[in-house]
């Protein structure tokens, strides 16, 4: 795939990979030498992963993205009418960019679009396709961790800049890193830039399990390949069908809890040492947070945002946010 980048960011995704691998060995190695052990949520989007997320999207208990997708179909148009000939569209984890369609199809005078992805795969395929049907857009990928400050290269720095963070993948975080998160994502869009940000919206229960217990397993395979990249990537030696998906919601935090837990006593060499798990014991890997809109707008002003428009379904399942550096 890498044929159809250019040499340096080629250079880049090389010393990236490298990077990440080193992150990934770190985070996994302390997360489960916890009492509580957990694997961050940032590793489930290898390649695997990532086509697994996508074949989440298509399953009919997922509500999220079909919902959102509508929402950002509607109002396309009016974020378009708010942003300047010129500007620089910058997706944060951009994975496939499929939603961004929508966008870039509107900002008919859009100078470039830059996504950012850990995952080398999914940049390389996004610019493929996006520079054959936007020829008129210069697609510039980062492959990076998102969550830590990006530098844009001065010639796009320098221009009106605007944000996407859809999916409502903010939910995955604690408030207070959530709060981390939006104010390392306004240093990169400042000091005038926008952030269009999709945040899920609490529910009926029922409904809300039901998207993350996918009858066919899709949501349980995309949990377990957390263990699989980490035996791509690092060579450890887990056996993913002795870990089951297990999918809850907590009410008191109104938050989605994912786990994976051991179907058996068992130990398991990583990066050289024994990890050793009780029948029954969790690996914590994904929260996944619904607010209100009120809620995630106090979250955003915390961060140093300024809210302006919110765009919804009728329904009130998804929320989609405008927010402005002030």
């Amino acid at each position: 795939m890498f044929e159809e980048i250019d040499d340096n960011l080629q250079d880049d995704f090389e010393v990236s990979s490298t990077q990440r691998d080193n992150d990934f060995a770190q985070a996994l190695l302390a997360g489960l030498s916890k009492k509580k052990k957990s694997i961050p949520c940032r590793f489930f989007y290898d390649g695997r992963g990532s086509e697994l997320f996508e074949e989440i999207t298509r399953q009919p208990e997922y509500y999220p993205t079909r919902t959102e997708t509508a929402i950002l179909r509607a109002c396309a148009p009016e974020i378009a009418q708010g942003t300047p000939s010129g500007a620089v569209l910058i997706e944060f984890g951009s994975g496939s960019s499929l939603k961004t369609e929508l966008l870039l199809t509107a900002l008919d005078k859009l100078h470039a679009y830059v996504p950012i992805d850990i995952s080398h795969d999914a940049l390389a395929e996004a610019k493929a396709r996006l520079s054959k049907k936007f020829p008129r857009i210069a697609v510039r990928p980062i492959a990076a961790d998102f969550s830590r400050p990006v530098k844009l290269d001065p010639d796009l720095a320098k221009r009106s800049l605007l944000g996407f963070f859809p999916g409502s993948t903010i939910g995955n975080l604690e408030p207070d890193a959530a709060i981390d998160l939006l104010k390392t994502m306004r240093r990169v869009l400042s000091p005038e830039g926008r952030l269009i940000i999709g945040a899920d919206l609490r529910k009926d229960e029922k409904r809300l399990l039901a998207a993350y217990n996918d009858e066919a397993g899709v949501t349980a395979a995309f949990n377990r390949n957390v263990l699989m990249h980490a035996n791509r990537a690092l060579g450890t030696h887990f056996d993913p069908d002795r870990f089951e998906h297990s999918a809850t919601y907590d009410s008191e935090h109104g938050r989605i809890d994912m786990h994976l837990v051991s179907a058996r006593s068992q130990t398991v060499r990583v990066l050289g040492h024994d990890i050793h798990f009780k029948k029954g014991e969790r690996i914590h890997t994904e929260h996944s947070h619904k607010y209100t809109i009120e809620g995630f707008q106090a979250l955003a002003r915390k961060a140093g945002w300024s809210p302006d428009k919110v765009w919804t379904d009728p329904d009130r399942l998804f929320s989609v946010h405008e927010l402005r550096c002030p």
